[in-house]
């Protein structure tokens, strides 16, 4: 007579072979995305920042809510240029204080995200967007009789780009006379009537001028919309026959 062992198989799991499979793949995932935000993080630290224009103050080189690319590393190896289009930090009193809007957390969780893999630029409005026209050690004077800016006693013809209104030959006469210190830099609107730049900030503590370390990068491209899709110029010719100042 046989007997039968009363011990009941072991039961199996018929989802733990795909749960072995499915593991891999959301692993993976994981990784890529992972890698994927820090070096879009690594690229908006140090090469490559998003921003978006909020003002008219560069028009017509670029208009409100334009979204362009700043070049953050090639400035660090060869400095900037007289015509470059430069984002800065506010060096203090340029911009008025703004009430902070309250968001939902999840609104900022999202933004924050967005702001570090560079898709995002919600610091925007606290940085500003001009053209330099004096690097360290220019002596930059408004204006010669034709209403021209003179850099180191030489006109500059800055019609290329210059937002003037029908029947305007000169922007509004502003007068200054600077010499850019070490380490600093002058700056203009495009759209010169209606930008508060260098001119209208030599009653703060920084005479007007811009400090170097303030400079996020050379802005170079307009990504959106795409029908203003391009390189930025930054009209150097304007400058070439500008000499070297004085020691």
């Amino acid at each position: 007579m046989t007997t039968e062992n009363s011990a009941a198989p072991a039961a199996t799991d018929p989802f733990r072979p795909r749960r072995r499979r499915i593991w891999p793949l959301v692993r993976d995932v994981l990784v890529i995305i992972v890698i994927a935000v820090l070096v879009s993080f690594l690229v908006k630290t140090f090469l490559v920042r998003s921003f978006y224009i909020p003002s008219g103050s560069m028009e017509q080189t670029l208009r409100i809510d334009d979204r362009i690319l700043v070049d953050e590393l090639t400035p660090r190896f060869g400095g900037y240029d007289r015509g470059d289009v430069v984002v800065f930090r506010d060096p203090g009193g340029w911009l008025p204080s703004e009430p902070k809007v309250e968001r939902s957390v999840l609104v900022e969780a999202v933004d924050w995200v967005l702001a570090l893999v560079g898709i995002s630029a919600p610091d925007s409005k606290e940085h500003l967007i001009k053209r330099i026209i004096g690097v360290p050690g220019d002596h930059v004077v408004c204006c010669n009789a034709l209403g021209q800016v003179t850099v180191n006693d030489v006109p500059i013809d800055e019609g290329p780009y210059l937002n003037l209104a029908p029947g305007q030959n000169a922007p509004e006469v502003i007068p200054y006379d600077v010499t850019v210190p070490d380490g600093s830099l002058w700056v203009l609107g495009d759209n010169r009537d209606a930008s508060r730049d260098s001119r209208y900030n030599t009653d703060q503590p920084g005479g007007g001028f811009v400090p170097i370390d303030n400079v996020v990068g050379r802005a170079f491209l307009v990504t959106w919309p795409l029908d203003r899709f391009g390189l930025i110029d930054f009209h150097h010719d304007v400058f070439a026959g500008v000499p070297d100042p004085t020691p």
